[in-house]
């Protein structure tokens, strides 16, 4: 017996049409793979990573910058990827320095004085991936925080210096392995 548009669209027709559409588009939508560490790392082929740490060679130094920036680096790349840190020869291989830290006045007032003074932070690295060359990068990265200038840097530096390296070391991350 041919079906007739009467037999389809018969109540228990649709509900199997429809079953059928809803099942077929969940497959579907079930092959997308999302990473939630935002990682594109193929663990198969890469097992390593290798940090080198960062010197402090700004005109301005702060004494605590470069240890801050190389153990905030190494623990972010710990916590979001499977990578074995290794001091040499790794798969992928992260290296440079501090080139700059500044103090610039801003938003100066009618008596030549300066109400905020940004401080930045500027960072050179390169990156070398041997299992994958064309994802190599050589840039160079900044950072910077505001703050009112009746403040003594002495006072906020600490706190600034923290927020810049969080920021340069995302940075880093983020157009290395996240390529972002």
């Amino acid at each position: 017996m041919p079906y007739s548009s009467k037999h389809i669209c018969s109540k228990s027709g649709c509900f199997r049409f429809l079953a059928v559409i809803c099942i077929g588009l969940l497959v579907n939508a079930c092959s997308i793979s999302y990473k939630f560490n935002g990682s594109s790392i193929d663990y198969t082929k890469t097992k390593t990573i290798t940090i080198a740490d960062f010197p402090n060679n700004a005109t301005l130094v702060y004494p605590q910058l470069a240890s801050k920036l190389n153990t905030a680096l190494k623990d972010f790349f710990n916590r979001r990827t499977k990578l074995q840190q290794v001091k040499r020869n790794g798969d992928m291989q992260i290296e440079g320095e501090i080139t700059d830290y500044r103090l610039t006045p801003l938003s100066i007032q009618a008596n030549a004085l300066a109400a905020q003074t940004q401080l930045t932070m500027t960072v050179r690295f390169k990156y070398t991936n041997t299992k994958n060359p064309k994802d190599d990068l050589e840039t160079t990265l900044s950072a910077s925080q505001t703050f009112d200038s009746s403040k003594m840097l002495t006072a906020v530096q600490e706190a600034l210096a923290d927020e810049m390296v969080k920021e340069i070391t995302e940075k880093i991350y983020n157009q290395t392995v996240a390529r972002w």
